[in-house]
């Protein structure tokens, strides 16, 4: 009798460790980060933007899916400029909710599901918008509305995602709404520059240096 109590325990031991093995992830595949890097807008590079997409993600057990931060870098190095849409893989994307935002990159850059009940952070969170205290739409880009890199200024990326003191970086607005009814304004990834690069500049305009994540895979 013990000796077949003992087998059926570890039998179901066994099924219980294989149910755990094979349960899914997280299945999300978009969110806001819930904070930023505490360095303004130096991410340490779109490397350092891409770890952290990948740390917040990985604490809801939403991790190895090839995180990659929404940011557009300019030439540098030898190397050509870098757009945001041809870094995030080809979706669909959906939030941490279940909600999906874009089904490819065609439609993220059309007519997406992005508002600011879906904009949501890693654990399904909503970040503060226009009227909320404080606010925290802006998202850094340094993109156009099509997702490539913004030009036609001395810095769009505050020194492609290195900088903390001057400069500038395009943000989006992820409620889609600003001081004025205009295209910018009510843009997520293309709304206007930021008044600096540091933590204090980037809450002077509504923001906390917050990025979009994508999973690429």
């Amino acid at each position: 009798m013990t000796r077949t109590t003992g087998l059926i325990t570890i039998a179901a031991t066994a099924a219980l460790l294989a149910a755990c093995a094979s349960a899914p992830k997280n299945p999300m595949t978009f969110f806001v980060t819930s904070v930023g890097s505490g360095n303004g807008a130096d991410l340490g590079g779109l490397a350092g933007a891409d770890a952290h997409c990948e740390k917040l993600a990985a604490a809801v057990d939403a991790g190895g899916k090839n995180w990659r931060a929404y940011l557009s870098a300019a030439p540098a190095g030898g190397a050509g400029a870098v757009n945001a849409r041809e870094r995030i893989g080809k979706g669909p994307w959906q939030n941490a909710k279940g909600a999906v935002i874009a089904s490819d990159v065609a439609a993220l850059h059309g007519a997406n599901n992005l508002t600011k009940q879906t904009a949501i952070t890693e654990k399904g969170e909503l970040i503060n918008g226009r009227g909320d205290t404080p606010n925290t739409h802006d998202i850094l880009t340094g993109s156009t509305p099509d997702g490539r890199l913004a030009e036609g200024a001395p810095d769009t990326t505050c020194g492609n995602w290195t900088k903390s003191g001057e400069g500038s970086a395009i943000v989006g607005h992820h409620d889609l709404t600003g001081l004025k009814d205009t295209r910018h304004q009510k843009s997520w990834n293309s709304s206007h520059g930021s008044r600096g690069c540091s933590q204090d500049q980037l809450k002077a305009s509504g923001g906390a240096g917050l990025l979009y994540c994508f999973a690429a895979n």
